[in-house]
């Protein structure tokens, strides 16, 4: 699989997936999360848990190696309902369709106790 857990990337700097939990997929961890959303559902995760067969993740999958321009993606994505289980802060990006001027796909999320003044 194409899909390295040993370089240091965008996940690696992310604080985002630890902050999140899956609902509908308690036993996802923040890797298989990530791996989930970055390959649009190709891979479900880095190894089996309660929502994804272990021939649809990178530890043991046959399949095709994953297109880094989601080529092989599927068309259509299910996706987690995340929840956050701590606050802080998140700066997202979205690099698909972005030309830095016109489109640009970014933001901030502060996530804050419950019951908290904003």
């Amino acid at each position: 699989a194409v899909v390295s857990t040993q370089s240091t990337g965008p996940y690696e700097n992310s604080t985002f997936w630890d902050m999140v939990e899956s609902v509908n997929f308690p036993g996802a961890t923040a890797l298989d999360l990530a791996i989930d959303h970055a390959t649009s559902g190709y891979y479900c995760g880095y190894k089996s848990h309660s929502g994804c067969q272990a021939a649809n993740t990178v530890s043991a999958s046959t399949k095709e190696d994953f297109n880094q321009q989601l080529n092989n993606a599927p068309a259509s994505f299910f996706g987690h309902v995340l929840r956050f289980k701590k606050s802080g802060t998140c700066v997202y990006m979205c690099s698909r369709n972005n030309n830095f001027t016109n489109r640009s796909q970014k933001g901030v999320l502060w996530v804050k106790p419950a019951g908290s003044q904003a």
